[in-house]
Parts: C-alpha cells; sequence; structure tokens
C-alpha cells in the first residue's frame, strides 16, 4: 500500500529546497532519513509525514515564499515520467486529464484532483482535504506553479491564468504570487486550489500519441511496483548491513554513509529507543543467522564476515542473544532439532 506517501522524486526535489533555503545536514536527515540512492529510485515512496517536516524547515527558512523558491527548482523530468505527461495528450485539456488521474505517480494517492471544461474555462482542481495552515500554502503555491510550468512547456504558450485560487489565509503580501502566476485575480481560503484558464483547452501540446501511451504506461506500472521506504530504524539498518559487508562498521563509518555526524546518529538511535551497540548486535545477528541458516561456510569466515576478531567471539555473542550456540542453531535449521 503506497497510501500516505509521496514518490522519491518528489522528496528529493523538496529536499534539495530545504537544503538551498538553509536547512542543515541533520535537520535534513531527521526529517527524510534517506540516501541518495532511494531518492533516485523512481519505485520508492517516501511518508508523506517526512515531506511535510521538509516544508516545514523550507518554511522556517524561507517564510511564505518557500514554495515558489522550491518550484523555481523543479526542472522539466525532476519528477520522471508525470512530467511528460502534460503532453502526453493531443491537447491541453486531454493531457491535464491524464496529468490528474496518475497524480499519485509523484503524490500521495489519499489526495485527489479533477479537470473541468465548462464554456470556454478550463479549471484545474486538487480535492486533497488537508487542514489549511502556513505549511498548507506553500504546498498549494508550490503544486499550482509547478502545474502552470509544465502546461506552459507543453503547449508553448505564454499562459496566464484568468484564476488562481488557495485554500490558505492570504498573507500579509501576495505580491510574489501576483508576479509568479501572472495575475491579480488570486482568490484566498477558497474550497479548492486552483488554476482557471480560459479559451485553453484545445491548446495543442505537440506530443506523439503513441509516446504518450507509453508515458501513461509507464506511470501505472511506477505505481503498481511502489514500495514504501523502510522506517526510520530499518533504514540505519540497511545502512549497518552494507557497512558490515564493506569491513566498515565503526560508529564513524556508518555516520558518514548516512551523511550525517556519529554524535547525531547516536542521539537520532537513542530517540528510536535503541543504541549504537544494541543495532550493531542485532543486525550481526541477524545476519549470522541467515549465513548459518543459508550456507556451509566454517565459522571462522562468518565471524569474519560479521566484524568478530576470531569465532570465539562469534560463539559468546551469539548464544548470549539466541540462547544457544551458532552450531546448535545450525543443526536446528537444518533438521528441526537442536539434538544432535
Amino acid at each position: 500500500m503506497i497510501g500516505n506517501t509521496i514518490s522519491s522524486r518528489l522528496a528529493a526535489l523538496v529536499r534539495e529546497a530545504a537544503l538551498r533555503a538553509g536547512a542543515s545536514a541533520p535537520q535534513l536527515f531527521s526529517a527524510l532519513e534517506l540516501g541518495a540512492d532511494q531518492l533516485g529510485d523512481d519505485l520508492v515512496r517516501v511518508p508523506t509525514g517526512s515531506a511535510w517536516r521538509l516544508w516545514e524547515l523550507i518554511y522556517a527558512a524561507a517564510g511564505p515564499t518557500g514554495g515558489l523558491c522550491a518550484a523555481a527548482t523543479a526542472t522539466r523530468g525532476s519528477l520522471s515520467v508525470w512530467d511528460y505527461l502534460f503532453s502526453s495528450g493531443p491537447t491541453l485539456a486531454e493531457s491535464l486529464r491524464s496529468v490528474v488521474e496518475l497524480r499519485a505517480v509523484v503524490a500521495d494517492p489519499l489526495g485527489g484532483g479533477q479537470v473541468l471544461e465548462s464554456g470556454g474555462l478550463l479549471v484545474v482542481r486538487d480535492t486533497a482535504t488537508v487542514e489549511p495552515g502556513p505549511i498548507l500554502g506553500l504546498v498549494e503555491e508550490f503544486t499550482l506553479a509547478v502545474m502552470l510550468q509544465r502546461a506552459r512547456e507543453a503547449t508553448g504558450h505564454p499562459l496566464v491564468p484568468v484564476r488562481v485560487a488557495f485554500r490558505h489565509r492570504a498573507p500579509r503580501n501576495h505580491r510574489h504570487l501576483v508576479e509568479a502566476f501572472g495575475t491579480n485575480r488570486i482568490c484566498f481560503e477558497a474550497p479548492h486550489s486552483e488554476l482557471t484558464f480560459l479559451d485553453a483547452a484545445a491548446l495543442p501540446t505537440g506530443g506523439d500519441p503513441n509516446l504518450g501511451r507509453i508515458h501513461r504506461g509507464y506511470a501505472e506500472l511506477l505505481l503498481a511496483s511502489a514500495r514504501p521506504v523502510p522506517s526510520p530504524i530499518g533504514r540505519i539498518r540497511e545502512v549497518l548491513l552494507e557497512a558490515m559487508a564493506g569491513g566498515e562498521l565503526e560508529l564513524d563509518q556508518v555516520a558518514a554513509r548516512l551523511a550525517i555526524s556519529p554524535r547525531t546518529l547516536q542521539r537520532r538511535l537513542q530517540e528510536l529507543g535503541t543504541s549504537w551497540r544494541a543495532e550493531v548486535d542485532m543486525v550481526r545477528h541477524e545476519h549470522a543467522s541467515d549465513l548459518l541458516r543459508g550456507t556451509d561456510l566454517p565459522m571462522y569466515a562468518i565471524a569474519a564476515r560479521l566484524g568478530y576478531t576470531d569465532p570465539r567471539s562469534l560463539r559468546r555473542a551469539f548464544r548470549r542473544r539466541a540462547g544457544q550456540s551458532p552450531d546448535e542453531f545450525r543443526r536446528w535449521a537444518a533438521t528441526g532439532s537442536i539434538s544432535g
């Protein structure tokens, strides 16, 4: 299930915006706890709450203009295939229907949207239900600014909405929004956030219909194959296992892999109700169990892989945790019996 998650591409974009706004590396790690490899994976989904914490960092650093600052970093392609859905149909209206239908490729699937046509008006509406507040304001402004930017790129037309609506309250000064959207007709505390265009529905996008079908198919495949990221402690354990395989199971080495300081890592583990030593012991034990179950490696080789100085250290640690020796565990795993 990918409800209450967003794509790693969107998370990476918001993280970059927070970094540019002045957030520190420890703050970013505390909010997101993802490696660069995960942020580049189209199949990885990030908890929406983590992204919300990034937006809080942006608001703290940039204030009400933070949403538009983030939108300025959203170059075409940064949101993967979703960016190309804006030219997936022959006209802007048809393309926008694909954009909204497949919005979950980047956004939280629990949200929603609509594309409406009435006379000469074309309305793109966000129907997500979130309590209005300053952080929502940043998210709404970011979302609509990116939508406008992509619509302009797809049509090659300098589109200017005839109306822009937000659910959040009006800021003290919204000149930055007038400049960004090109119109004075900006409403606040509306039922939905939305962009309204006049005589724009039939604008051609110049998109190839066959390529559009491929993009839509890929977007659907991403949604079907997406997976949430591990829990915060799960991510740390993943890195511990990687470090162990590389023979770099020291606190400063693991912290470097997580792009934080050793002190920050220890503090984070304490917040999660555990400790560095407890997690090292846990990961060693789980990996030892896997090797004992799935291989015929001798004890000295398993000990070396786990970073123990000798097989005796492995045996002591394993018995302390499992209540039996590694040899007994291996026999039990093979036969279902400790005897023999």
